[in-house]
């Protein structure tokens, strides 16, 4: 009994609950009488031994009564039970009794036992009784730390005592073989593991006087497949697959170690029983007996008797009366027991013992055929591959081919020969010898050695029996086994094999966690000489083995008396088997070894118990009240004659039904006990009414599964497959509803044991599992009716049906005559739904036996409504779904085919000429149909569908003349429906409306549990998701689309896929591609796919996105009207194709178009200039990756009319050309040394031109430093920079809303930046990888917007330099934008071919023009930033400078004559812009100054070898500036001759800053600091004020510079003259650069004597 939890808050007139009962048993007309001494104390449950009893109270104390000879001495008896004061202080959560021994549990798990111990019963070593309780030690020794088992349950027999621990394993100690232990050493006072069981899950154990029984939890069902992959008998493999060195051999034929299993009924049954149970646990296979022989005239006999043997075997449907489940689980599951059938058999002949068997019990299937059905004989014998060769063609053809197996018998002899005789035992040749006292010997040898071997535990039996299995197959491998099958028997078998997932028990996993389990098998072992195994057999078993008759009977409690047992199954009925000398079985028969069904009267027995030599069973009587039956001794007392008589059949106990509501009995040796609860309120009458009904409930839900739907499942043609897979559906619900309910009532009957507690009732706790199953089970079966499946069904089961009426009323409770068979059925299927009702209504009453406010009270109120509206709900879908069919029987029936579908319901219909379509023709004839997922427009021959989820509908407004008018709007219609009166307007539009509705949210089939049912909404969402297939519009036609709706238009979020494999997913409005998207095109000649991800704008790739071709070809830029339409970048190939170029510039109408840059990179020649049409036209520029250097005219692709042409050693030509570096006509070519030729020119650049001209030789006086004059114009025939990159500004300006440069409303830009941050950051969102913190925190300072007010200052200044700095730093803002597409366009120019020197001034000029229309742009947004070169006074607050580096006077920061700050976009911009484009901008401006450096810094190195001082002198820097000490590594020292990189050296290394400097004001202030720090270290040594000279001044300054040894000083000197603000050349900091330039040029030209 399970222990459940105490409830501090007890139900009223809890007193009157668990008081006992005890009178004597062996009569019928017994008094119970209240047992003395207990008052007030509730007895939750009670244990019974020989002669004495435990109590257990709810307070966990445990008490004793009767003889305790262990305490109290041996005669005397307690009649009033005592205490057990030793176990005071553990809460003890179950008890039981042996014959003379008692044990305990306590809520920790630790066991106490006390009593005789002669046995070792107690486990407690050498003592002979244990007179107080004593814990005892159960440790697993498997566990590393020792760890101590915990127990939930424990069973007493006679000598031994077991224990079932919290993880499902059986514990045993005591003496004899009902251990299950492998060991011959008794008494066994250590607990040991019953290994035999380990890794199975037992749920209950029982010990009677000398055996045990356990009841487990089957193995998980493998998914059934339709064609068996395992043995159903002993789950090896049928198929196997042998590799050998060539070849593999794949064999059916496999050898069922355990038997044939031989069946006449329909295979269904195999499905039953759970194919796994026999895989754990069986450790004899067959190749193990070799010593074990027969004769083989016996086993001829046994052939044929197993040939021909009787059919009037048990059919399936009746099975339960049988004493086995069915002949296919055979009784000989072992071949030990073969074997000792075998031994009992040498004494009389094999035929005697067959005939009497034969004649004997004409109710069981006769022994030979157990036989013959099980002896797995050993390969050794003939008949072992006989045997085996039966079983692989039973297992293969499923069905009895015995006869075939005789006339094949003959012809495979020889190869049975060859197969046969293993060699490696010779004894083995002599087949008939006799099994006489030597072979007795070699069996116990045997014996032994099984018994060794099962020792290991089960998993590994498997691996040993999969050894074997392959022995067997290869033994097998045999051509044309089944070539002598009837086809007719194949025909059949292919047709069972179809049907075999027709009725698996649909076991749901959940239930089966929360509810007992009925999936269990019994186990039983120890002595058998009754027959209480139930082996069917009167033979010991040493260890745990399966009764398999009990196989699929769904056992839920198990009682061992002296010596019988009994099986109680969740249908109520109960199985005995053993001894029945005083008949105890309950039924007529001599003692069974095989269990057999007991006949009890009553309605269902519950509880059983079984004691020394007599049975109890508790069963409902009409009233719900339990009683209580007794069967076994009977001592009549009439006339003083002791006459010892037994019960013919169980008797009811009237007495004790009198006392109360029996809650459990316990029979033990000389007394019964009853405990009993009064009925207080009625509460534990509605308990007891609920339990009794649910498993009445559940007999009846069997009966229909077993006696009805098996068979119909079972039938031929049953109509389409779509018919049989509802049915199998429908049955595959019921079956699982039908287990639940039998979990339930098995739940219910160990609650009536426990506390009852109403809240810890199943159908409260687990409400759900039944609402769901209740509710699925509907759906199906609704399904099925409206499908018109009852009636399909009539057809094929008329036979079936009319043969078994009776059957079908009683199972269906209707009465009346001549009922159709239809009905019949509809009302066995859907008599379910009835029990939701009865649930509602017993609830209620419980609920009634507690206070309203109570807790109680409220869960089982709520509980009631929650069923009762589940049952109303059920029952509105079951109206509709016969709503349906009766429509559908009216329908016309072409159209019935295309529209009637399972889960379709009919909610309204216009058959009246309630509706009709507006503006319809005269004779057009249109009926609209309303189902809950679409409406449907039916005309004379054709109707379309059309879907709800897509389907909008609204009231025409009255005064537009439409009088009682709807508006349907579908994707691709719009139509009116006008009404014939305003109710049905409003019928249709309400009826349409809740339809939509439900059919979007698609929850038809729940309800709210609990919330009285859902209100529907009136208006379903205008904005909604569905699916939808476009059957007509031109654009979208047959595509699919699914995402979100507005109106019968796409809009949001959807995917699009067309019929061709086009897809297009992202945003939509009004019905069209909008917004961000992505759209693949897949291409056929390719076999790949274009792919674009980008925006939309109606319908079309409009805006920024990336399109890549199929081709390989990649384009990043903008669209217009899916064109490439702006600035744009496309790259063709990879750089290992055929040809791999780049192009980065301005489109027009998907061609090039306006300024563009294309790098041919196979060429190695990149061109700058304009494009049109896709050809280079106009001015442009080109370089190519030798030095060549062009710039002029081009036409169609061509350099034509006015160029220049440099080379790398500066030979320049200026003139005309006609095809690329093809000189034509007049021109100039000018050599390095300035000689020059003037003339016609025609022929190929590098390869002789021809010359008509004159040579000049200029003079050598001019000044020879004037270049070539055509270098001095290099640029003029170029593109001007502000032609370039056109289309990037005005992208930006677009964004900002403006049509061109500066013309637009500022607010309305500052508006168009915000939308632009919150759409991008919103679709950044959804992938946040794509956005880092910091990145996030830019965004969110870009949100606020600089405000002007008042006089602009250089505050304010800042502020929108710090907001450019933000806005330049993140891509989502415009100008973030811009100045990252300027970035790429200037890298993409300027790096790789395009590094030639001869750039380095276009670059240059570039940068100027970007800061010119970047400032524009900047201007335009903050309107009160004065204009270039305008000052911002300082503020009087300021300092008014310091003193002036060279002259004493103190100034500003500028000569300007207004002290001020210069605004220049220089100042603004160059910060943001220039660290960008410095990489290649200044490898420029290395390659222009290569020959100058490589001077300046050969000096520089020679320069450097010198000491300090010998460098100060040779500098000419005067005495007096040499420092004195310097400081190094942060100590003084005098500088010496040789001291080497000392002196000056904070002015040094703050010189070579300048190289980590980007923008010219950087580097002019490092050069600033540099002076200050030189003036500081003079200052030092001087140690006084003093005024620099520039002659003093210069040598200083060459020396640190030279110090400084800066690799690229020309190109910073470059770079700070070219890009430094205007305004700063003639103050301090240009004098200072000036100084810097004029070291620089110094160093070139010293003369390093």
């Amino acid at each position: 009994m399970d222990s459940q939890e105490r409830s501090s808050e007890e139900a009223e007139g809890a007193k009157e609950r668990g008081l006992v009962y005890v009178w004597k048993a062996g009569s019928r007309s017994v008094t119970p009488e209240r047992l003395p001494g207990l008052s007030g104390r509730t007895v939750l449950q009670a244990a019974l031994g020989s002669h004495h009893g435990l109590l257990l109270t709810e307070a966990g104390e445990v008490y004793s009564f009767g003889k305790l000879p262990w305490r109290s001495g041996p005669e005397e008896c307690v009649n009033s039970p005592i205490l057990e004061n030793a176990l005071l202080g553990h809460r003890i959560i179950t008890v039981a009794a042996g014959s003379f021994h008692s044990g305990a549990v306590t809520e920790s798990g630790v066991v106490y036992m006390w009593g005789d111990n002669s046995a070792g019963q107690c486990a407690v070593a050498d003592q002979q009784c244990v007179p107080e309780p004593q814990p005892i030690s159960i440790c697993d020794c498997e566990t590393s730390p020792l760890l101590s088992v915990r127990i939930l349950q424990l069973a007493c027999g006679e000598e031994h005592t077991l224990a079932l621990s919290l993880s499902r394993e059986i514990w045993a100690w005591g003496s004899g073989c009902q251990l299950g232990l492998i060991t011959a050493a008794f008494p066994v006072t250590k607990p040991q593991k019953v290994e035999h069981l380990a890794g199975r899950v037992v749920l209950q154990i029982a010990c009677g006087a000398y055996h045990s029984l356990a009841l487990v939890q089957c193995l998980p069902v493998q998914e059934m497949k339709p064609i068996p992959e395992r043995c159903n008998h002993c789950s090896q493999p049928l198929i196997t697959m042998t590799d050998k060195e060539d070849h593999v051999i794949i064999s059916d034929s496999h050898c069922c170690p355990l038997g044939v299993a031989l069946s006449e009924n329909q295979p269904e049954d195999h499905v039953f029983c759970p194919s796994s149970d026999t895989s754990e646990g069986r450790s004899v296979t067959a190749g193990r007996s070799e010593d074990c022989q027969k004769p083989p005239l016996e086993q001829h006999r046994l052939v044929g008797l197993q040939s021909d043997g009787p059919s009037g075997l048990p059919s399936s449907d009746g099975r339960e009366e049988g004493g086995i489940s069915s002949s296919g689980n055979t009784l000989f599951s072992d071949k030990k027991e073969v074997k000792e059938y075998l031994i009992g058999l040498s004494d009389n002949s094999l035929s005697e013992s067959l005939n009497k068997n034969i004649h004997g019990e004409p109710e069981q299937p006769t022994q030979e055929e157990q036989l013959g059905a099980c002896i797995p004989g050993p390969p050794g014998s003939s008949t072992s591959t006989l045997n085996s060769l039966v079983a692989s063609c039973a297992s293969a053809v499923g069905v009895r081919v015995a006869a075939t197996y005789e006339a094949g018998a003959l012809s495979l002899k020889k190869v049975m020969n060859f197969y046969g005789t293993p060699s490696s035992e010779p004894g083995s040749q002599s087949g008939s010898r006799s099994p006489g006292p030597e072979a007795l010997k070699d069996t116990r040898e045997e014996q032994v050695r099984l018994e060794s071997m099962q020792g290991k535990k089960s998993s590994s039996l498997v691996d040993i029996r999969e050894e074997e299995s392959e022995g067997g197959s290869r033994r097998l491998s045999l051509p044309g086994l089944l070539s002598q099958v009837s086809p007719r028997l194949l025909r059949k078998v292919g047709r069972a094999k179809m049907r075999t997932v027709a009725l698996t028990p649909t076991y749901s996993g959940e239930a089966d966690a929360l509810l007992p389990s009925l999936r269990t098998e019994v186990w039983s072992w120890g002595k058998g000489k009754e027959g209480q195994l139930g082996h069917g057999d009167v033979l010991p078993r040493l260890q745990p083995l399966c009764v398999k008759s009990l196989d699929g009977k769904e056992v839920i409690h198990l009682s061992a008396g002296g010596h019988h047992s009994l099986a109680l199954t969740a249908k109520s009925q109960v199985y005995s088997w053993g001894s029945n000398i005083s008949g105890q079985l309950g039924h007529l028969n001599s003692p069974t070894t095989v269990p057999r069904l007991t006949k009890v009267c009553g309605d269902g027995i519950w509880t059983t118990a079984a004691g020394l030599d007599y049975s109890l069973f508790l069963a409902d009587e009409k009233d719900f009240q339990p009683g209580l039956y007794y069967c076994g001794q009977e001592t009549s007392t009439e006339n003083n004659l002791n006459e010892n008589s037994c019960t013919k059949s169980p008797v009811l106990l009237v007495a004790c039904s009198k006392v109360g509501y029996i809650s459990n009995v316990i029979a033990g040796g000389d007394n019964c006990l009853a405990l009993v609860d009064k009925n207080v309120m009625g509460y534990i009458a509605s308990l007891h009414e609920l339990a009794a009904t649910e498993r009445r409930f559940y007999f009846k839900l069997s009966e229909i599964k077993s006696q009805v739907l098996r068979p119909l499942l079972g039938l031929d043609n049953l109509g389409n497959a779509n018919t049989i897979q509802l049915l199998q559906e429908m049955a595959s619900r019921f079956s699982k509803l039908c287990y639940l309910i039998g979990q339930h009532g098995a739940s219910l009957t160990s609650f009536l044991h426990g506390v009852k507690e109403a809240r810890s009732l199943a159908i409260l706790k687990h409400s759900s599992l039944f609402l769901d199953s209740y509710t699925e089970y509907c759906t199906s079966v609704t399904n099925f009716l409206v499908m018109g499946g009852f009636m399909l069904l009539a057809k094929p089961a008329i036979d079936f049906l009319s043969k078994n009426q009776d059957l079908l009323q009683k199972l269906s409770d209707k009465n009346e005559e001549n009922l159709q068979l239809v009905e019949v059925l509809n009302a066995l299927f859907f008599m379910p739904f009835g029990r939701l009702h009865n649930y509602a209504r017993t609830l209620l009453k419980l609920a009634t036996c507690f206070e309203v406010a109570s807790p109680e009270y409220q869960k089982l109120q709520d509980s009631s409504s929650c069923y009762e509206s589940l049952a109303v709900h059920l029952s509105r879908k079951i109206k509709e779904a016969e709503y349906t069919l009766g429509f559908w029987k009216t329908f016309p029936g072409k159209m019935t085919d295309s529209l009637r579908k399972p889960e379709r319901r009919l909610i309204c219909e216009s058959s009246n000429r309630g509706l009709s379509l507006q503006h319809a023709g005269r004779f057009s004839v249109n009926w609209f149909i309303l189902f809950n997922d679409a409406l449907v427009h039916a005309q004379f021959s054709t109707h379309h569908i059309f879907p709800l989820s897509t389907l909008w509908v609204e009231a025409l407004s009255e005064e537009a003349g439409n009088v009682n008018g709807l508006k349907i709007t579908t994707p691709e219609e719009q139509f009116v429906l006008v009404s014939s009166t305003p109710q049905e307007k409003t019928k249709w539009l309400r009826a349409i409306s809740q339809a939509v509705d439900q059919a979007l949210r698609g929850t038809s089939d729940m309800i709210l549990y609990g919330a009285g049912g859902n209100v529907p909404r009136q208006e379903p969402p205008i904005s909604r998701s569905a699916k939808y297939t476009f059957y007509k519009d031109p654009r979208f036609k047959d595509a699919v689309y699914d995402g979100r709706w507005l109106s019968g238009k796409p809009h949001g979020r959807g995917i699009l896929k067309w019929a061709d494999g086009r897809m297009y997913s992202g945003t939509f409005r009004a019905g069209l591609e909008d917004g961000y998207g992505e759209y693949r095109v897949p291409n056929k000649a390719l076999n790949k796919e274009d792919h674009y991800v980008g925006y939309w704008k109606e319908g079309k790739m409009c805006g920024h996105g990336v399109y890549s071709y199929a081709s390989g070809e990649v384009y990043e830029g903008c669209f217009q009207d899916n064109m490439r339409h702006g600035h744009g970048l496309l790259r063709s190939g990879k750089l290992t194709s055929s040809s791999p170029s780049m192009f980065i510039g301005q489109w027009v109408m998907d061609k090039k178009s306006g300024y563009g840059v294309f790098d041919d990179i196979t060429r190695g020649e990149k061109y700058m200039g304009m494009w049109q049409d896709d050809l280079c036209q106009g001015n442009g520029v080109v370089v190519t990756q030798f030095g060549l250097y062009y710039e002029g005219a081009f036409s169609t692709n061509k350099m034509m009319g006015t160029g220049i042409l440099l080379s790398e050693d500066d030979t320049v030509y200026d003139g005309e050309f006609s095809d690329n570096w093809t000189l034509s006509g007049k021109g100039t070519l000018t050599l390095p040394n300035g000689d020059y030729i003037e003339g016609l020119f025609s022929g190929e650049w590098g390869s002789g031109i021809k010359i008509t001209g004159t040579y000049f030789k200029p003079s050598l006086y001019e000044n020879e430093k004037d270049k070539p004059k055509a270098l001095r114009k290099l640029g003029i025939l170029a593109v001007s920079p502000d032609e370039k990159w056109k289309a990037v500004f005005e992208e930006c300006w677009n964004q900002l809303g403006c049509e061109s440069p500066g013309q637009g409303d500022r607010w309305k830009a500052w508006d168009n930046i915000a939308v632009a941050l919150t759409t991008n950051r919103r679709q950044h969102k959804d992938s946040p990888e794509l956005l880092s913190r910091s990145h996030t925190q830019t965004l969110e300072s870009l949100e606020f917007i600089p405000q002007h007010i008042g006089a602009f200052t250089l505050e304010k200044y800042e502020n929108i330099k710090k907001y450019l700095i933000k806005a330049c730093d993140t891509p989502l803002h415009p100008l973030g934008k811009l100045v990252e597409t300027l970035v790429a366009v200037y890298r993409m120019t300027y790096v790789g071919v395009g590094a030639n020197r001869r750039l380095l001034q276009e670059a240059v000029r570039e940068i100027k023009s970007y800061l010119k229309r970047i400032f524009q742009l900047v201007r335009f947004l903050f309107p009160d930033l004065p204009e270039e070169g305008s000052t911002i006074p300082f503020l009087a607050t300021e300092p008014k400078g310091r003193r002036s580096f060279c002259s004493g006077k103190s100034d500003s920061r500028s000569e300007s004559p207004e002290p001020g700050y210069v605004v220049t976009s220089f100042g603004l911009l160059l910060p943001v812009l220039l660290p960008r484009l410095y990489p290649p901008l200044f490898m420029l401006y290395a390659l222009d100054n290569e020959r100058e450096e490589d001077i300046y810094w050969e000096c520089v190195l020679r320069l450097n070898k010198q000491t300090d001082l010998a460098l100060l002198s040779f500098l000419g820097v005067q005495a007096k500036f040499w420092p004195g000490t310097v400081s190094i590594l942060g100590e003084s020292r005098k500088v010496s001759s040789n001291t080497k990189d000392a002196c000056f050296a904070s002015a040094v290394e703050c010189l070579q800053q300048i190289s980590t400097t980007f923008t010219p004001a950087d580097k002019l202030k490092v050069i600033q600091q540099t002076f200050e720090e030189i003036s500081q270290s003079v200052l030092e040594t001087l140690q006084e004020d003093f005024l620099w000279s520039m002659d003093d001044l210069f040598p200083v300054f060459l020396y640190v510079v030279l110090r400084a040894r800066i690799r690229n000083l020309g190109s910073e000197v470059h770079l700070i003259e070219d890009l430094m603000d205007p305004y700063l050349q003639h103050g301090e900091q240009g004098i200072m650069f000036t100084t810097l330039k004029a070291c620089y040029y110094q160093i070139q030209h010293e003369k390093l004597t």
